[in-house]
């Protein structure tokens, strides 16, 4: 499960560097509200005309299995090394570490018929207490 969502966040990165909202990769490894979240907050990137660089680290991933054959996975995103990029310009823009630096994410998933993680749900705090150093 943890390969499958480092795969679906891999797959949205991708999709901001490609600028295609609708990524046969992210709708492999995502559905419902987080697929449709996910072609919208692509798609943000794409109006900007902005792309992402740097490095994001994932750390502290907990998962919890439900009886319901679902599955959560809480994860702290430490952005503090990334950036954003402007396309036309190919500036980057270099941004201060604050405690919006670090998110905090709460996934639902579900394994499709093809023995696939997919996120079902992502829910999101930006400067969550849970992720500071």
């Amino acid at each position: 499960m943890l390969r499958d969502n480092a795969e679906y966040l891999r797959a949205v990165d991708e999709a901001i560097g490609d600028q295609e909202p609708r990524s046969k990769a992210v709708a492999f490894y995502s559905k419902g509200s987080a697929y449709l979240d996910s072609v919208e907050w692509i798609g943000g990137f794409v109006e900007e005309g902005t792309t992402v660089t740097g490095t994001v680290r994932y750390v502290d991933r907990r998962v919890t299995f439900g009886e319901d054959g679902s599955a959560g996975l809480t994860y702290c995103g430490d952005e503090s090394k990334g950036y954003t990029k402007d396309l036309k310009t190919k500036k980057t823009n270099v941004t201060p570490v604050t405690k919006d630096s670090y998110v905090f994410y709460n996934d639902r998933l579900r394994k499709n018929a093809k023995g696939v993680w997919q996120v079902t749900k992502s829910v999101s705090e930006r400067g969550s207490k849970a992720c500071r150093p």
